[in-house]
């Protein structure tokens, strides 16, 4: 994973304990005096801002992890105590805030990702697989509790520093982070830079003697000089792009302006109640990047005045009307904090007149009046229904590529991430015409679908959609029919080449699960795997052994086609120098489908085997269009179509 890779997955990452903040604030508000005055609802708000780190260890652990495991958020919290104990130990100064959670977060989910699946000998069974993973975390989080415990004083004072900095000077510092934020946008980058203003710049000590780190913590702690990273966002997220809106739709021709008027108004509303942008942001972005950049340097002067004007305003999610509403009478909100509503007020019209101007100036392809606007205002499936949702999902994966094109599915609030083969087999108009806002490429691997708020969902489906079968490539308009059972979508011009049945009984396992990146990621070849539950190991197909290894813990097919098949049993198996397997046929042998080449001790390799989940690939892959996945479940041996070979 390359570094912006690991600050994208990062960045998602932080979104489900983000995404905690809205019911603290809620609980944190309407249990103050003027509204029910119920101070045990204000504590249950006040307990989770005040085990923020704690949640973020949780959290991060859980998302980082490649099944959203809970063995892993277990990690990420057992970590996070043994770090933060052990720390100040060493020197009773250090105090990482929400980072401690973040790092021992990641530590527990890569933790997981590598040894979930661990086996040991039988004495210690009992603490192989996912309880090995909050044991090893531990461990590690106290190698770092050691060396941070004497790094991190210097680093602390550092960070302490450029928060001055930046606190000192004031609505410069503010106004810079406006427009920095805007522009990391694109990347999905911006909640990194988000996570260091709003949970670690600044520190605020309450009557009770805690100490808060960040604008948001300090200011639903009390703290009446919080807020300079977050009062200026208001009046450009409820007033400033629905005035952005408004100035693209009476840009757009007369008679385009009813097919964009429903989708400007729909993303205006949405900014203005809940301050999720992105949808309306994402719809001039890459039409029209100069209209970005007038976007980045009007936040950055709104985060500029509203801290010279002495206004204090924070949020728990994003600066829409109801984090607005629920503010207004907190003890760290300014008393002038209804001056947000006249900035509002006066750029709306900025944004309004400069975005008019500009469009006509330069004639910008805006919504409306791109020069195939025609497609624009198609109906969208409606993705209410499962069955639409499924319909939407198959048209997506059609439009970027088909499923031949993906390597990895994920998404966060109002975006798909995506790793593809090729991201220049993505076609942006049919995105477009499924009501994506717009296409993001990162590099030649890694692109993000604005779709707004069904992200996660449409994602999920996606996923769903590609284990049941295939879909080709081509135009979202018509998209390839969902099969209900695990068959391969028709398709006239490809001929099957092969049919391969399972070479074990055991339970298939997605090739990009094996806890081994050669075969996960298909750099061996395609196929799938197999986690063994018995000792036979036959050939999948018609052919010559054209290679047994030494240690016999794997071979090589060739079947009469002239496709070149390795099934390797277990995971860095090689290790064992060949104990655990017999050899039932010598290199060289010509075998039928289903006839035994090798017989597996399980009870030793279960328990000595790094893992026993075992892939059958095709290594001449290229030579193919591709596989086509018959089974799921459980497999016979010899028994089961495994998957289908498709010739080009």
């Amino acid at each position: 994973m390359n570094i912006l890779g690991f600050f994208q997955r990062l960045g998602r990452a932080l979104q489900l304990p983000i995404a905690v903040l809205p019911v603290a604030a809620l609980l944190l508000r309407f249990g103050q005096p003027d509204l029910l005055n119920m101070p045990f609802i204000a504590q249950a708000g006040g307990g989770i801002f005040d085990n923020l780190a704690l949640i973020f260890a949780i959290g991060v652990a859980s998302s980082w992890s490649k099944d959203n495991a809970g063995a892993a958020a277990l990690a990420g919290g057992i970590g996070y105590f043994i770090l933060t104990k052990a720390m100040i130990t060493i020197n009773p100064a250090v105090n990482m805030g929400v980072l401690a959670g973040i790092i021992t977060g990641l530590v527990g989910g890569m933790v997981y990702n590598r040894w979930s699946d661990i086996k040991l000998p039988d004495f210690l069974s009992f603490f192989g697989g996912k309880r090995f993973v909050p044991i090893a975390t531990g461990f590690f989080c106290l190698i770092l509790a050691a060396i941070f415990g004497y790094v991190w004083p210097p680093v602390q004072d550092a960070i302490r520093a450029g928060g001055e900095w930046i606190v000192g000077a004031g609505a410069f510092g503010a106004g810079i982070f406006g427009f920095v934020n805007r522009l990391l946008i694109p990347t999905g980058l911006h909640q990194v830079l988000n996570t260091i203003a709003w949970f670690q710049i600044g520190d605020f000590t309450n009557a009770a003697g805690t100490v808060f780190h960040g604008d948001i913590n300090r200011f639903y702690a009390g703290d009446g000089t919080a807020g300079m990273f977050m009062s200026g966002f208001f009046p450009i997220m409820m007033f400033g792009l629905p005035g952005a809106a408004c100035a693209m739709y009476f840009a757009a021709p007369k008679e385009r302006r009813p097919l964009v008027g429903g989708m400007l108004v729909s993303v205006a509303v949405t900014a203005f109640l809940t301050g999720v942008t992105e949808p309306l942001e994402f719809l001039f972005m890459f039409l029209a990047p100069l209209l970005y950049l007038v976007h980045a340097i009007l936040t950055g002067i709104s985060l500029y005045v509203a801290t010279a004007l002495g206004i204090h305003a924070g949020f728990s999610f994003s600066a829409g009307a109801i984090d607005y509403a629920l503010m207004y009478n907190l003890p760290a909100a300014s008393k002038n904090v209804w001056m947000l509503l006249v900035m509002g007020v006066v750029f709306f019209v900025i944004y309004f007149v400069l975005f008019s101007v500009i469009i006509r100036m330069f004639n910008l392809k805006t919504p409306g009046r791109e020069d195939d606007a025609d497609h624009i205002g198609e109906p969208e499936a409606n993705s209410n229904t499962e069955e639409g949702l499924n319909q939407l999902a198959v048209s997506y994966i059609s439009a970027l590529g088909g499923s031949d094109n993906f390597k990895g599915i994920d998404a966060c609030i109002t975006r798909l991430r995506l790793n593809v083969k090729d991201a220049g087999t993505v076609d942006d108009a049919a995105c477009k015409r499924l009501g994506a806002s717009g296409i993001v490429r990162l590099n030649k691997q890694s692109i993000q679908v604005i779709v707004g708020a069904k992200a996660e969902s449409l994602a999920d489906a996606m996923k769903k959609v590609m284990a049941r079968g295939p879909v080709a490539a081509g135009s979202a308009a018509a998209p390839v029919a969902v099969k209900a059972a695990p068959q391969a979508v028709p398709n006239s011009v490809k001929a099957v080449v092969e049919t391969l049945v399972a070479p074990v009984t055991g339970d298939i396992v997605a090739l990009d699960q094996v806890p081994d990146e050669a075969f996960a990621s298909k750099a061996v070849g395609d196929g799938v795997a197999i986690r063994p539950t018995d000792k036979t190991v036959v050939a999948p197909a018609a052919g010559t052994v054209v290679k047994i290894f030494n240690t016999n813990h794997a071979f090589c097919l060739e079947t009469t086609s002239g496709a070149e098949i390795v099934v390797h049993m277990g995971i860095d198996t090689v290790a064992l120098n060949g104990q655990g397997f017999t050899r039932l046929v010598e290199e060289g042998a010509t075998v039928t489908a289903g006839q035994p080449v090798l017989e597996l001790d399980l009870a030793y390799l279960n328990a000595n085997a790094r893992s026993m989940i075992s892939p059958v690939v095709v290594s001449n892959i290229d030579d193919y269009t591709g596989v086509i996945s018959l089974a799921s479940g459980s497999v016979v041996a010899g028994q089961t179509k495994l998957f289908e070979i498709q010739g080009k």
